[in-house]
């Protein structure tokens, strides 16, 4: 008899769909994505600084992209090229960005924080020909520069001696502004840094089309618009802040009001003085929006919308922050740098949806639950690695086919290493994190790093690093250490080794001696045992 069922059916008899219309591929480059309807927005305030008043319009926004395009231009960056932005949110962030996107450039975005050996590692990678960076961190910007070579200029976006400035550039005139024949589907917008599931940081190579498909993807649930203020407080650099604080709200004429820091004074003052009707929060914001007694000193009443995405979030800490705000609820959001980055959203006008919940698919993208154990796909409700198919998958990390192909698979499934669960309806639930990647405050820190760190230690014979929570409900690196022979390290030693070495949110923050580290016969270490130790001991 004929069967009627699809082909490869008996393989993936659980694909989960999105239950919104499917949605083609979007062929634009970046700057045209989000500006291509800056004229319609011409005298609304696209950016301003909440510290400042700085504020650019639609029109003066894409004027200043065009003309640092122009120069930029003028002095080399070509298409193929690598820009490395290393800059705290400011209202120039994005003007760079475009920037650099009207060249055929791509963007590799650094950590602010990054050490001059982290910075230098992430250019040599990346083969990035430029830097853009504030004074502040021009220090750190020309160590980088030096460690890794191949440096053209370093560009500054306010003013610092010896260098030339991204407000005078924009000034120039340049013609003609640069045209190149931009590829949407194979070209390099963006080239964040992520560790993946394991590992060094890795190049993410995301296509002009997966940011621009991913940001109409986003669409129907980012609902916002001309009218809307949207305080941008989470990093730029990393590509949640990039995509719903910088490329979403300005490519809907939306108002980005911009902070270079989390600091919860200043928060709290810019939403009360701007009227903020969105604020997108990592989980130790909401965790102060819920708590934290300052709070009731500001008139929060603008906020009609708080996301929280970036590390997973307790639905009781978000029922208790949504009540404090008189909000319905804390919407919650998931995605990875490797998927452009988000394929779940908690729509706002869902209604009742269940606690803890990251939200349901996004249109044109797939989802699998498959066993840990068997490699079977699994229905809702049970728990399993998550795994995407979808326009917004990366194209692959730079220079590292293995490990592309270890995570996206022939038939085009991104196997996340995130362990979660979806109910009937299509809510996902993200139960454990992505396997051993440690969160601090939204920033990943790499147990591995760090790991191999320690061991370079001379007094210290082995090492492993997991992730504990700390009092305030923050996931902290923690090391277990055995020490070397005859050696006398201490546990303050150990930290202040490492904090010499590595980025402040890096940092080891708690150390226990061992005896030894438990390992697989593999050699591998085996970090679940370190883990079910230290739930079950009530020691600090």
């Amino acid at each position: 008899m004929a069967s009627t069922t699809p082909r490869h059916s008996h393989h993936h008899s659980h694909v989960f769909r999105s239950a919104y219309p499917d949605i083609a591929p979007v062929e634009l480059p970046l700057h045209e994505a989000v500006l291509g309807r800056a004229a319609a927005h011409a005298t609304r305030p696209a950016l301003v600084d909440a510290l400042t008043g700085t504020t650019l319009d639609y029109a003066r926004l894409d004027h200043l992209s065009r003309r640092l395009a122009a120069a930029l231009a003028a002095s080399g960056l070509r298409k193929g090229d690598v820009l490395a932005l290393h800059s705290p949110n400011s209202v120039l962030f994005p003007v760079v960005c475009y920037a650099a996107s009207r060249c055929g450039a791509a963007v590799t975005t650094v950590h602010p924080l990054a050490t001059g050996a982290e910075f230098a590692r992430q250019l040599a990678d990346s083969r990035a020909s430029r830097i853009v960076t504030v004074a502040a961190l021009l220090d750190t910007a020309r160590d980088a520069a030096r460690q890794a070579g191949g440096i053209a200029e370093i560009l500054v976006c306010d003013r610092a001696d010896g260098h030339r400035s991204i407000l005078d550039l924009a000034a120039e005139d340049h013609h003609p502004a640069p045209a190149p024949e931009i590829a949407p589907a194979t070209d390099l917008a963006v080239l964040p840094y992520s560790s993946g599931t394991t590992g060094a940081p890795k190049g993410v190579m995301l296509t002009h089309r997966s940011i621009a498909t991913n940001l109409a993807q986003l669409a129907p649930v980012l609902a916002n618009g001309p009218g809307d203020r949207v305080l941008a407080v989470l990093p730029f650099f990393h590509i949640y802040g990039l995509t719903a604080l910088m490329n979403a709200p300005l490519r809907n004429g939306a108002t980005v009001v911009v902070l270079p820091r989390f600091d919860l004074r200043q928060f709290l003052t810019a939403i009360q003085q701007h009227r903020i009707t969105e604020v997108y929060a990592a989980p130790p914001i909401v965790l102060a929006l819920a708590k934290h007694p300052m709070v009731d000193a500001f008139d929060l009443s603008s906020l009609r919308r708080l996301l929280c995405s970036a590390a997973p979030l307790d639905a009781g800490l978000a029922a208790a922050c949504a009540r404090r705000l008189g909000l319905p609820t804390v919407l919650q959001a998931y995605g990875m740098t490797e998927l452009s980055p988000a394929t779940h959203v908690v729509p706002p006008s869902s209604g009742a949806t269940p606690p803890g919940t990251v939200g349901t698919l996004l249109p044109s993208t797939e989802l699998r639950i498959v066993s840990l154990e068997t490699g079977r796909d699994l229905g809702p409700g049970d728990s399993g690695e998550i795994l995407i198919r979808g326009p917004q998958v990366m194209k692959g990390y730079l220079g590292r086919p293995a490990e592309t192909d270890a995570m996206i698979d022939a038939d085009g499934w991104l196997h996340t290493g995130d362990i979660g669960r979806t109910d009937a309806d299509g809510w996902l639930h993200v139960v454990d994190r992505v396997k051993e990647l440690i969160k601090y405050k939204g920033y990943q820190v790499a147990p591995a790093d760090l790991e191999a760190l320690l061991l370079a230690h001379e007094d210290i014979a082995d090492a492993a690093v997991i992730g504990v929570t700390d009092e305030d409900g923050n996931e902290i690196p923690k090391a277990f250490v055995v020490r070397r022979p005859g050696a006398a390290l201490t546990a303050d030693e150990v930290i202040a080794y490492v904090a010499e070495r590595v980025a402040p949110y890096k940092k080891v923050r708690r150390v226990e001696f061992l005896a030894d580290v438990p390992r697989a016969t593999t050699g591998k270490i085996l970090r679940r045992e370190l883990r079910a130790g230290e739930r079950s001991s009530t020691a600090p």
